[in-house]
């Protein structure tokens, strides 16, 4: 695993051809799960996709789940959610540090790329919509919130990087 760059990800993405591109997936780190959103293969639109529990005694097992889903679904990155604060270093973005450097030491994820991408109130703002939906079972509640809340943070970024894309190169459909 290597840690690029927000927008070098996209654009490293957008360098090869549209048959070997590939989709990103947003990972919500969680104390017990992993929310994971999935992109289209134009990476324009994120997907709730799963969520995993988080095996913290077993990291191997988890890093062998992701090697699975990078095959199965053409997975060229992850951007992961951490929450900024301009005062001080929180305990959740420590733990999404944690989280990655152990999936980064057992070596199962080399030439995989990935990049950190702000998710602050990306659940707080999914809880409310949560709320309403009244899920009878309180784990349903909390893997949809995981799931959609990897959406929010895959969605931002994809917006961010497409917006950023578009600024940077000037639409080459007009020309042709």
């Amino acid at each position: 695993m290597r840690y690029v760059k927000p927008f070098e990800l996209f654009h490293d993405l957008m360098k090869t051809t549209q048959k070997e591109r590939g989709r990103l997936m947003g990972l919500d780190v969680g104390d017990k799960y992993v929310g994971l959103a999935l992109s289209d293969f134009d990476n324009k639109i994120a997907s709730p996709f799963s969520v995993l529990l988080r095996k913290k005694n077993n990291v191997d097992l988890m890093a062998d789940d992701f090697k699975s889903l990078i095959s199965r679904y053409s997975l060229k990155g992850f951007v992961i959610g951490i929450p900024y604060s301009w005062h001080e270093v929180s305990s959740d973005a420590c733990q999404v540090n944690v989280f990655i450097n152990n999936l980064h030491r057992t070596n199962m994820l080399e030439g995989l790329n990935y990049t950190f991408w702000n998710e602050s109130f990306s659940s707080k703002s999914v809880d409310l919509i949560i709320k309403s939906l009244n899920f009878k079972h309180p784990v349903h509640s909390k893997t949809m919130l995981d799931k959609f809340a990897a959406v929010g943070i895959l969605q931002g970024y994809l917006d961010y990087a497409n917006k950023k894309t578009k600024l940077i190169t000037p639409d080459q459909s007009m020309t042709t």
